[in-house]
């Protein structure tokens, strides 16, 4: 398969406090565990960030987008920039199994979700870099940006998520935390 998971890290992390990659979950850095499923899943990994971003030690290749804008497509046109084929996963989903990366993987469209209505994790083939750089230039969102009808991503019904999908402030952290424990 020629596919790259490609982890975000390059948000403020607001919500949360800031400095989201190195906010810990089970001991461990978030980042690490979307990390952790794209190798358990046998893909390439790498991480997009903000030359600002503090980050822990990584043993992935680590690509700067640009300071601005901060948005989440920057990361993924920067990664599409390098690579034919991206599943983008932010670094705040410590849940994702390696099967659901796979299940993306194997998928051919040009842009396909995990889960219907959720932007993330997705594929995203280098053919839709035209649209997503539009897109940026239009300060469109993720969620806005696949509900055109051109972008209009398929989606793996099949696999829905068995927790919740992304860490984006403290109480959903405890939350996280409180079912690492009941694992």
């Amino acid at each position: 398969m020629d596919i790259t998971v490609v982890v975000l890290a390059g948000g403020r992390g607001s919500r949360i406090g800031g400095d989201k990659a190195l906010v810990q979950l089970g001991g461990r850095p978030l980042i690490s565990y979307p990390l952790q499923a794209a190798s358990d899943a046998g893909l390439e990994a790498v991480v997009v960030a903000k030359a600002a971003t503090k980050l822990p030690p990584l043993d992935v290749p680590l690509f700067l987008e640009p300071d601005e804008p901060t948005h989440p497509l920057l990361g993924i046109v920067t990664a599409l920039e390098r690579y034919p084929a991206i599943i983008a996963i932010p670094c705040d989903m410590p849940f994702i199994q390696p099967q659901a990366l796979v299940a993306l993987a194997e998928m051919t469209d040009d842009v396909v979700t995990l889960w219907p209505g959720e932007p993330f994790p997705a594929l995203y083939r280098s053919s839709v870099l035209p649209q997503l750089r539009e897109a940026i230039r239009a300060g469109a969102s993720v969620r806005s940006t696949q509900a055109q009808s051109s972008l209009a991503p398929a989606a793996i019904t099949s696999m829905r998520p068995a927790t919740q999908l992304a860490i984006n402030t403290l109480s959903e952290l405890a939350a996280a935390e409180e079912q690492l424990k009941r694992r």
